[in-house]
């Protein structure tokens, strides 16, 4: 059985300097494989947590922003620690309310599961899917089966 997680969910940077607070649960966690999620990750994928834009605060700090244009075109920021670099979250100008937060910068990341994984067309090659993964070659247009499936986890306690 997998852990829970309580609300509010608090995190932060590698060096501890930029800290936030999410005030509801994700909507969503997914895998995102793009070229963009590598490039900032160092990695081959990002696990990202959606959750409403008023739901989240910076408690400790002042992040540092960047732009960018994604694979699907649109026009998006990050906030990031000055100090260490790391990625908090990311959204899009113009706001469609929603952040999507790097699911690893949680203090507790026992119970962090994505449900599901887009842009696999970008995925490495030696990444191996479930049978029973969601699974989308590039950005959804539907989101709806992602939290659906998300919530049937049943990973929060209050």
């Amino acid at each position: 059985m997998m852990a829970k997680a309580s609300l509010p969910i608090e995190g932060g940077c590698q060096c501890g300097a930029l800290r936030y607070e999410i005030a509801a649960p994700p909507l969503m966690i997914y895998a995102c494989h793009c070229t963009n999620c590598q490039k900032q990750t160092g990695s081959a994928f990002v696990l990202s947590a959606t959750v409403p834009e008023a739901a989240f605060s910076f408690t400790a700090g002042k992040p540092a922003k960047t732009e960018w244009v994604s694979d699907a075109g649109n026009k998006r920021y990050g906030h990031y620690c000055r100090d260490c670099g790391s990625r908090i979250a990311n959204g899009q100008d113009p706001s469609i309310g929603i952040l999507s937060l790097r699911a690893g910068t949680f203090d507790d990341t026992s119970w962090v599961r994505p449900a599901g994984h887009i842009w696999v067309k970008s995925a490495q090659s030696w990444i191996k899917f479930a049978d029973d993964d969601l699974l989308s070659n590039e950005q959804p247009t539907d989101y709806a089966p992602y939290v659906a499936r998300f919530k049937s986890f049943d990973l929060f306690a209050n």
